[in-house]
């Protein structure tokens, strides 16, 4: 679902920032950015490519955003995207913003203003990076996924 109003934010503090180099995947939205470098689609490698080259990842609050921030060990400012603002059919990002949004290296806005006063100040200050995790479960965890399945079937 488009997310003009992150786009849009992001454009703006883009230009308000041009010193700052800004990439945005901007999807199917109708907004088009007149300051920050954009690609309405990026191939999963290349936006890997893009968050691991980054000193910050803005995005909206859904786990696979999340989970690319942690995993390459960036900085993570999310917007949740609200269903009254029809960015989304439900409100879940809120609640997963309110769950996660405390730990280290991951920060919520709390709107667009916050997001760029947000983002001036953990640029500045170097934010700090999540504790990176693997994209594979650990032996111990398959482990005992399997153990349980097996004690299931019995």
């Amino acid at each position: 679902m488009p997310f003009d109003r992150l786009v849009k934010a992001m454009d703006d503090w883009a230009g308000a920032h041009p010193e700052q180099d800004v990439f945005i995947q901007i999807g199917n939205g109708a907004y088009v950015p007149q300051h920050a470098r954009h690609a309405r689609l990026v191939p999963v490698s290349e936006y890997r490519s893009l968050v691991a080259g980054a000193r910050m990842f803005v995005a909206h609050a859904g786990m696979g955003s999340i989970i690319t921030a942690i995993q390459a060990g960036k900085p993570l400012l999310m917007l949740p995207r609200l269903r009254a603002q029809g960015e989304h059919n439900t409100d879940h990002q809120l609640a997963t913003a309110r769950t996660i949004g405390n730990r280290p290296g991951l920060h919520v806005a709390a709107d667009t203003a916050d997001l760029a006063v947000q983002l001036d100040r953990l640029l500045g200050a170097g934010g700090a990076a999540p504790t990176p995790i693997s994209a594979f479960a650990s032996d111990q965890l398959i482990g005992n996924v399997r153990a349980f399945i097996h004690a299931g079937r019995g």
